[in-house]
């Protein structure tokens, strides 16, 4: 049978086949083969190539799949009640329940969700697992964190034997079935539509923006719709005048560079579905940090010390696992009313080691604390590593330090009995100070 264009015909995601053309108006479309629902088509379907897929509540999705028991409970990932909300379930968001909500307020939309504490180094496991499912597909994959990425899937056909929409619809059940979490794909010819259509029919979605229809698709949407466009930025945008994407594009590319600068030009281009970025397969890690929301405002630098040395650890234990070294630590703090302040030391021999990322916090706390002797309680605490170095680089020593080589060996012997027996198998007696956050 020839090669028929998923263009005239629709694609089934539940069978992967082709479906002749659409059923009268009125009547729903249903694969002819199957019978399933979920059939895509679009006139430019076998000409699009840029994919964004997305994870579908991701963490929350993790945590679902290896614990059956919460499939149908609403489900909360985030801190205590200080914290704020990481993911929720789809069926915790029927209560309004929102990523980066304060959990205090989750919990009076949701009362009777299932709050768990994230454990990043499982999502982090199952991130890579699909990872290396798209790069299966395409090696121009550009991942934007653990759960999502862009995919350049032009010059594919011949290898996977169908356009790139059929590539997409494959792996999205191939995700669902082996790795048990489910993905939205958007498919467009550029990385900002492709990013817009995979958050039109979540969760499952598989949603297709072709260049014929993008201008008059984008017209009525606000223009928060645009990457990089949050609250502030749209406030300004709206009191001069532009609230919608049709607005910016009326507007002259000079007269919104006028008011925006770079800014403008990239807002003028994007109202027009214009978008020149290339995608960019594994951009380099500039920066790998650890916080935590505190329970209830902690001053004292006795208190804080077991909660910094957790976080080095959490930190040394990324680096090692990313193949690093860092050259540079800061310290993160935020005070009750939600000030910011950050303090780094940077220069010293590139390290690994959770000690020798302490050393330094722990300096830059004890100033901190002195400097306000004591009188100012912070809610956050967080440690980052930052001036990244191969992992070879790290704690080579040398005629001024000859301890750092024993010191690696120390901390990676310990590090092996707790990838055997578990993280609690060793710990310092400084962690035993305070409930682990």
């Amino acid at each position: 049978m020839p090669h028929q264009s998923i263009a005239s015909f629709g694609l089934c995601r539940d069978c992967l086949g082709r479906t002749p053309p659409p059923p009268p108006p009125g009547r729903r479309w249903r694969c002819r083969a199957c019978g399933g629902p979920r059939v895509v088509t679009h006139p430019e379907l076998d000409q699009l190539t840029i994919a964004h897929i997305d994870c579908d509540a991701f963490y929350a999705s993790v945590e679902k799949r290896d614990r059956p028991e919460l499939a149908d409970q609403p489900v909360i990932i985030g801190g205590g009640k200080r914290g704020v909300v990481s993911t929720a379930c789809y069926v915790a968001r029927m209560s309004g329940v929102r990523s980066a909500m304060p959990m205090f307020q989750a919990l009076k939309l949701c009362p009777d969700a299932v709050v768990i504490r994230p454990d990043m180094a499982r999502y982090v496991a199952v991130g890579r697992q699909i990872r290396a499912m798209m790069r299966e597909l395409t090696p121009l994959v550009e991942p934007l964190s653990i759960d999502e990425a862009f995919l350049d899937l032009a010059g594919t056909e011949r290898l996977h034997h169908g356009s790139p929409a059929e590539s997409l619809a494959r792996l999205a059940q191939r995700i669902e079935t082996e790795v048990g979490v489910t993905v939205s794909v958007g498919l467009s010819y550029n990385k900002f539509l492709a990013k817009v259509a995979s958050d039109l029919d979540k969760p499952r979605g598989f949603s297709v923006i072709g260049q014929a229809e993008a201008v008059a698709f984008l017209g009525p949407k606000p223009v928060s719709l645009i990457h990089g466009v949050g609250a502030v930025a749209r406030k300004n945008l709206e009191s001069r005048g532009y609230r919608l994407i049709s607005d910016l594009r009326a507007a002259s590319p000079a007269t919104l560079a006028s008011l925006f600068g770079k800014e403008g030009l990239r807002l003028s281009q994007l109202a027009h579905g214009v978008d020149h970025r290339k995608v960019t397969p594994e951009r380099p890690t500039k920066s790998i940090s650890a916080e935590t929301t505190l329970e209830e405002d902690i001053a004292d630098l006795t208190s804080l010390e077991p909660l910094l040395w957790r976080l080095c650890e959490k930190v040394s234990s990324r680096l090692k696992a990313a193949n690093l070294a860092t050259a540079g630590v800061t310290l993160k703090l935020k005070t009750a009313d939600f000030r910011l302040v950050t303090r780094t030391r940077a220069g010293f021999p590139p390290t690994q080691l959770a000690r020798r990322l302490y050393e330094p916090a722990h300096a830059l706390l004890q100033q901190e604390c002195a400097a306000h002797r004591g009188r100012q309680a912070w809610r956050l605490l967080g440690v980052g590593a930052s001036d990244l170095k191969p992992g070879e680089d790290a704690d080579q020593g040398d005629l001024a330090d000859q301890t750092a080589r024993r010191d690696a060996s120390a901390e990676h012997a310990i590090d092996a009995l707790r990838s055997r027996f578990g993280d609690k198998a060793v710990f310092r007696g400084i962690s035993l100070r305070h409930k682990r956050p």
